[in-house]
């Protein structure tokens, strides 16, 4: 059994809590997934207007931050976006986190399905997403942080 980090309370994004996560850096080849390596996901972020009802903060036990998730809805379809704070990557965390997060989503989206894209060079974060069910749609390259970058498209029934 895969360890997890707790029960999480999940919330709308504070500005407090998009701030600090802005702040967080990542071992690479992970820092691609630092936010200030793509200014407009960066600005998204921060923009309380842009974040609007999309970013979701998580917290444990102890009402640390852990992580965030975005959710994107389109007719049934939700679009998941996941981040679990850098310290805690690479633990075993992600299955539980992203188990969490999927439920959250469920409850107040009542999707049929999730979609999520990952860099394809981000086997960890792959392997999490097809032990929870998902599997590849596509592949494609993608403009992001200054280049052309080749991602997975991946889905799962909700």
């Amino acid at each position: 059994m895969s360890p997890t980090i707790g029960p999480v309370r999940i919330a709308l994004m504070s500005q407090d809590e998009a701030e600090a996560i802005a702040d967080w850096r990542y071992e690479p080849p992970y820092d691609f997934y630092d936010w200030p390596a793509d200014h407009r996901d960066l600005e998204e972020l921060l923009d309380p207007v842009r974040r609007g009802d999309h970013y979701f903060s998580a917290r444990d036990a102890a009402g640390e931050l852990v992580g965030f998730f975005g959710f994107g809805h389109k007719g049934d379809v939700v679009g998941v976006g996941v981040g679990l704070r850098p310290d805690l990557t690479g633990r075993g965390l992600g299955q539980s986190f992203l188990e969490a997060g999927l439920a959250f989503a469920r409850e107040r989206l009542t999707p049929t399905r999730f979609k999520l894209s990952v860099a394809d060079f981000n086997v960890r974060a792959i392997t999490v997403y097809e032990r929870a069910g998902f599997v590849t749609t596509r592949s494609y390259m993608h403009e992001t942080n200054g280049g052309l970058f080749s991602f997975v498209e991946m889905e799962r029934p909700a």
